[in-house]
């Protein structure tokens, strides 16, 4: 990077944590919910893809992508909003490295507000960033991460192409940081597909290089 970086965005889901540390009965109750709907429109093969791409994008975009009728949709946003995470969350090992990071970090996430929320409160991580923003799905008018990340460059003042994004999801935040001329940095952890981006990292050690470690 040409200039010092001032900030990182950073995902949630499949960057800091796996989405499935929490178990894979987390979701089953919206599964179940999608599935009674279903009512023979989707093959049970179909049905199971849909339902694995859950654990690595929105609803809304696995809905729209497999064709859900909205009966399915509606009971599948009914069942989501009601999860959460009771149990504590480690992260992906390499968490630690981000208060090691000398810049202002906002971790901006994705997903129904109450299960968003219970992860980070889980984690305990959220007095590591500068601030903690979820785009709820659930709650309307829904924002999206490319004007939340708007906000926060216009209210800290940051110059976008001194921001970096970090994240798993190319149609998510990687595509929102392109957008608006950010430094995207896509993290290829286990099961995530390569997608384009600026920078490719298999661990956050590699993130010291790009923005240099705290004195």
């Amino acid at each position: 990077m040409p200039q010092p970086c001032q900030a990182i965005l950073f995902d949630l889901d499949n960057c800091l944590c796996d989405s499935r540390e929490a178990g894979e009965a987390l979701f089953a109750p919206a599964f179940a919910a999608m599935a009674q709907a279903n009512h023979g429109h989707l093959s049970e093969e179909r049905l199971h893809q849909a339902f694995e791409e859950c654990w690595y994008t929105s609803l809304d975009l696995v809905a729209q992508r497999y064709g859900f009728t909205p009966w399915m949709y509606d009971a599948g946003h009914a069942a989501f909003t009601k999860l959460d995470v009771t149990q504590p969350l480690k992260g992906y090992p390499d968490l630690q490295v981000l208060p090691r990071l000398a810049v202002d970090k906002h971790l901006v996430t994705s997903g129904f507000r109450r299960l968003q929320q219970t992860k980070v409160d889980a984690l305990g991580i959220a007095h590591w960033f500068t601030s903690v923003v979820i785009d709820a799905v659930d709650v309307q008018p829904h924002v999206g991460k490319q004007r939340i990340f708007e906000d926060i460059v216009a209210g800290y003042g940051y110059t976008p192409g001194r921001v970096l994004v970090v994240g798993d999801n190319p149609l998510s935040e990687l595509k929102a940081g392109k957008a608006l001329g950010m430094t995207t940095v896509q993290s290829l952890r286990p099961g995530v597909k390569k997608a384009e981006a600026d920078v490719h990292i298999r661990s956050f050690e590699e993130l010291i290089a790009l923005v240099g470690p705290a004195s």
